[in-house]
């Protein structure tokens, strides 16, 4: 194929399968790729033009590394030396039989989940599909084309970069793209990934490599049929409270011919107890049909987010005469509240009638090569979120929409997900109608296949978008250059996130609510403004790089990202390189470290000096990153929690990683916890205390309750000297009204000091509240690189105990930032304050014996990185 992809193509009718048939054949065997003859890679890489196994579903670059062509292209420095992947095209063949249902069928249809991207599709010598979007499933008509033996399927995957580069470069004025290329494949002022519908993350980002894969990424299907096939089921929620739910079974169904047929619906609830919940004749005609069943639950097991209540699915069964649909949701109801007051309006979400704090972070992708993905890890990470007392997750737009195990696992676990559409920066050419078009399809597609997940809250244009024409100088630059196209890519703009991306939503979408683009405010004139809408700040960490008290300045209606980078702990350093390759500024580091092209620690450096001063060594500036990361995001998730009803979401930048390597993630590519996932569980606790200082040197004291009843407590403040003299000690009861922030108290430091040194005391607020964790806030009055640390004594000891082991740490003297490595063991908790001879016992599950464990445990604090003397 050449020239640019068509991104309509009318003869393939683009659906979202919801159903298995008897007569499906899943085509994942046999199946064998080379670089494709003719393309100019291969002069260079003769190694890959010859036939290799291939893995489907899958990808080039993991097939090549399965056959050993490169090497893992997540160790060491391998980025670089595999760019050419993303300019060759790629050939995939398989041979496969038909079974004779299959082959008498009145219809059958090859369907594929995901082609990533630019694909043709051969069968039998016959090219049946011209492919263009890696989000949609294309669906082909193929009766009559098969036989019973041998059937011949080849697919050639085209590179987006050599396929759209002549064009964008074509373009008299371009549009502002995302990430240039740092290895030269295309210019920095015609970037690609634009123009084609794959996922963004590929062309590179500040938090991941860049690596534009291709390949059969979903199943291949051969879907045969006499009678009807059962298209989509949906369960839509027209009305559920506690006395109630009205549901609506929605099914869209295929049918070979016209006739009557027998339509049942079955229910199983959430006990297990199941029932036929409707049942009906219909008169089905040839081609579409859509029918609708009618349902009431009487006192419905209501679905909540966690905090608030249980997780209990219903799940659904249909029968249009021989075939066979199911789905599953919980019953709730959700809607996005825009309430206009003095400020301006507000945006937070109701859950069965409750105002959630929605409190988590983004996500996302979980690899480079999604086929990668697993249901193991994916359950890993959202528990995680969960323990951390997560109840909202942002899923981005520069990725791919998130697969069904990913949305069955935020149903399980009580997780609000707020899914992008697939856009995730620069300003796509949606003036071209058939781009809109294809855009439409690939919306449709998925907003059908995730619409019955109760953890769905809402769905978003895009991400960054809106903000970079209005605000970036996106726009002013193309209004300069040529005001004329300018405004036609604006108003294309508009059409697509104003009107038809809105549209799908509410016509498929089941009354989840749209929202144009993050950060915004639905298409005002102004966006990212604490007055209305959603927030993005990034003025700590970005431009100007302010400290992270900056936070405390700024108060949005919802934050929906916010972040500070730090790197993963050695463990997952050591597993990309070597010891003698690790320094702070060391190319294989370097290359891992994809913020500022590579220089990101630089910056990191930075913030790691605001608070510690500089770090000695990397292995000092690896722990020193992670408690700057984990104190300022706990400070800014505090003061958005403190700000309650003004502030209803604090959502930081990111859960994961796409790889192993410095990113924004609270936890890393294998799954382990930084400190600031520890922090998280702590400061996102449903009750809490917010003990917050800020520039002006005044502490403000806020108790939080997420609990929809009212709490009894006590709080206690203590003044005290890092030696652990107590210089004051208070104690009261406290009420805390149910879902509210209530001020306790505010201090100026002269309040808290009296006449104590400030680099040599703290404050310390506990609190302790019925059927609660304790809850801890800790005010320090000078930066910690200008404080007295004295040596905490701290002292381990190591037991079995039921559960694996039991460590328990005491310290004689105050210790910040205690951190334990304990090798490969799994810790209940880390990233620990302990106060002058305070005791704490962390449970500790591990395959190694106690010896071993002894051996591998490390633990440090504060004082040891910053290297101060224990009589200082």
């Amino acid at each position: 194929m050449s020239g640019l992809p068509r991104w309509l193509i009318g003869v393939v009718l683009a659906t979202a399968a919801a159903s298995t048939f008897a007569g499906d054949v899943v085509i994942d065997r046999g199946w064998t790729f080379r670089l494709a003859p003719g393309n100019a890679q291969r002069a260079a890489h003769p190694e890959a033009a010859s036939w290799h196994a291939a893995t489907v579903p899958g990808t080039v670059h993991t097939d090549l590394l399965a056959n050993k062509a490169v090497p893992d292209p997540y160790v060491g420095a391998a980025e670089a030396g595999q760019q050419w992947i993303g300019l060759a095209d790629w050939e995939y063949c398989t041979t496969f039989d038909v079974p004779r249902a299959a082959l008498t069928a009145a219809r059958s249809d090859l369907v594929f989940d995901g082609l990533d991207t630019i694909a043709e599709v051969w069968l039998n010598g016959a090219k049946v599909l011209d492919a263009d979007n890696a989000f949609r499933t294309w669906r082909v008509p193929v009766q009559g084309k098969l036989r019973a033996h041998g059937n011949a399927l080849r697919i050639v995957l085209h590179s987006p970069i050599a396929t759209l580069l002549p064009h964008v470069q074509a373009m008299p004025h371009k549009l502002a793209g995302n990430y240039p290329s740092p290895y030269g494949d295309e210019p920095a002022d015609a970037m690609t990934a634009n123009f084609v519908r794959k996922p963004g993350y590929h062309y590179g980002w500040d938090w991941g490599p860049r690596y534009v894969t291709a390949g059969i990424v979903k199943p291949v299907v051969l879907q045969s049929w006499d009678t009807v096939r059962i298209d989509n089921l949906q369960l839509r929620q027209d009305h559920v409270d506690a006395a109630r739910a009205d549901i609506a079974a929605v099914a869209s169904a295929d049918a070979a011919r016209a006739g009557a047929v027998d339509v049942r619906l079955w229910q199983t609830t959430p006990g297990g107890k199941r029932t036929l919940a409707a049942t009906r004749r219909v008169d089905l005609r040839a081609g579409a049909n859509r029918i609708e069943l009618p349902v009431h639950v009487d006192r419905p097991q209501r679905w909540f987010p966690n905090g608030y209540g249980a997780q209990p699915l219903y799940r659904y069964e249909l029968a249009v005469g021989d075939a066979r649909a199911s789905a599953r949701t919980g019953l709730r109801s959700i809607v996005l509240r825009r309430d206009p007051d003095d400020k301006g309006r507000s945006f937070y979400f109701v859950v069965n009638g409750i105002p959630v704090f929605a409190k988590g972070a983004n996500t996302i992708p979980f690899d480079m090569f999604q086929p990668r993905v697993t249901k193991t890890q994916l359950r890993r990470v959202l528990q995680s979120a969960r323990d951390a007392n997560m109840n909202f997750l942002r899923s981005w737009g520069g990725g791919y929409y998130e697969s069904g195990d990913f949305f069955d696992l935020a149903d399980e676990l009580g997780l609000l997900v707020w899914q992008d559409f697939m856009f995730g920066g620069g300003m796509p050419p949606a003036y071209d109608d058939t781009f809109r078009a294809n855009v439409i399809l690939e919306a449709r597609d998925n907003v059908r296949r995730l619409r019955n997940h109760p953890s769905l809250a809402l769905w978003c244009g895009n991400n960054e978008e809106e903000i970079a024409w209005k605000y970036w100088g996106h726009g002013e630059t193309l209004k300069d250059a040529d005001p004329v196209f300018a405004d036609k890519v604006w108003k294309g703009y508009v059409q697509l996130f104003g009107t038809d991306l809105r549209k799908v939503v509410a016509d498929e979408g089941g009354g989840i609510a749209y929202w144009a683009s993050s950060p915004g405010d639905d298409l005002a004139d102004v966006a990212n403004t604490p007055a209305s809408g959603d927030m993005h700040y990034w003025e700590v960490w970005g431009n100007p790089a302010y400290p992270p008290a900056k936070y405390l300045e700024i108060t949005p209606r919802f934050m929906s990202e916010y972040g500070l980078q730090a790197w993963p702990v050695q463990r997952t350093i050591d597993a990309f390189a070597r010891r003698d390759e690790q320094g702070i500024a060391t190319p294989v580091i370097e290359a891992h470290q994809k913020f500022m092209a590579g220089k990101g620690n630089e910056r990191l450096m930075k913030y790691v000096d605001y608070e510690f001063g500089a770090a000695a060594d990397f292995d000092r500036f690896v722990y020193l990153s992670q408690a700057a990361q984990a104190e300022g995001i706990e400070l800014a998730a505090l003061h958005h929690r403190a700000s309650r009803p003004y502030t209803m979401g604090s959502l930081y930048w990111q859960l994961n990683d796409v790889w192993p390597g410095a990113s924004w993630s609270s936890i890393d590519w294998f799954g382990r916890w930084k400190a600031l996932h520890f922090h998280a569980r702590r400061f996102y606790a449903p009750v809490a205390v917010a003990a917050l200082r800020g520039a002006d040197g005044k502490t403000t004291v806020t108790l939080l309750n997420d609990r929809t009843h009212a709490v009894h407590g006590e709080l206690r403040l203590r003044v005290l000297t890092l030696d652990g003299t107590v210089l004051r000690d208070e104690r009261k009861p406290v009420d805390l009204a149910p879902l509210a922030a209530a001020r306790a108290a505010h201090y100026a430091d002269a309040d808290l000091l009296g006449d104590a040194d400030p680099a040599s005391t703290v404050a310390v607020w506990d609190l302790r509240a019925d059927d609660e964790p304790a809850s801890r806030g800790v005010v320090y009055f000078k930066p910690a690189k200008e404080m007295h640390w004295p040596d905490p004594g701290l002292h381990v000891d190591v037991r079995r105990a039921r559960a694996g082991y039991a460590l328990d740490l005491q310290a004689t003297r105050f210790a910040r930032a205690v951190w334990i490595d304990a090798g490969d063991a799994e810790l209940s908790d880390n990233a620990l304050t302990l106060l002058p001879g305070e005791r704490v016992t962390v449970n500790a599950a591990s395959a190694a014996g106690l010896a071993a464990l002894r051996a591998s445990l490390r633990v440090r604090s504060l004082a040891d990185a910053l290297a101060f003397t224990k009589s200082r």
